[in-house]
């Protein structure tokens, strides 16, 4: 039987609970002293957060959270981006059911709420058949990617307007990937 080795020590005690919560202060940024320092600081957060937004919306992989990054999940995203979708149209066709809805002729707001359940049901049927698709091409590309919850990925980026999503489209609309 091997032996075993006694743990390695740090070479110091553990600091008190009231030194690490001093020292977790002192690695806190200071407050600003005076009011231009203030105005200094907001700006230059305000410059720090508009380069983290650009670089998410760029597709940059160290400004992606972590739902977003990855090859497998780039994949997804310019799959579905190359591609047109009956879910993407969604939202608009929601917007005219609501404005059909108030026009007081019974024939319209009947046609509005087959419209609405027409898009809806065309969306989850074409919803399910990207599913299975992203599935397959991920398996193909990527075998040792786990599949669970890509589709679904997959499917709510389909339901957004192309301009709306986050982060923005890569490829073009019928490129091939």
């Amino acid at each position: 039987m091997a032996e075993k080795k006694p743990a390695e020590k740090k070479g110091r005690p553990t600091p008190k609970r009231k030194e690490a919560e001093q020292q977790r202060v002192v690695n806190r940024l200071a407050p600003a002293a005076t009011k231009e320092a203030k105005k200094l600081q907001k700006a230059q957060a305000r410059v720090l957060r508009a380069q983290q937004r650009d670089a998410y919306m760029r597709g940059d992989e160290n400004a992606l959270p972590p739902r977003d990054k990855g090859p497998v999940r780039k994949f997804i995203r310019n799959y579905v981006d190359s591609r047109r979708s009956i879910g993407e149209f969604f939202l608009p066709i929601i917007v005219l059911v609501l404005f059909m809805t108030l026009i007081p002729v019974v024939y319209v707001q009947f046609a509005a709420i087959a419209l609405m359940y027409s898009a809806l049901l065309f969306s989850v049927i074409d919803g399910l058949f990207l599913t299975r698709r992203i599935k397959r091409e991920v398996a193909q590309r990527f075998p040792d990617a786990p599949l669970k919850g890509l589709g679904m990925y997959g499917w709510l980026r389909s339901t957004q307007i192309r301009r709306l999503r986050a982060p923005l489209p890569q490829v073009k609309r019928g490129e091939k990937i």
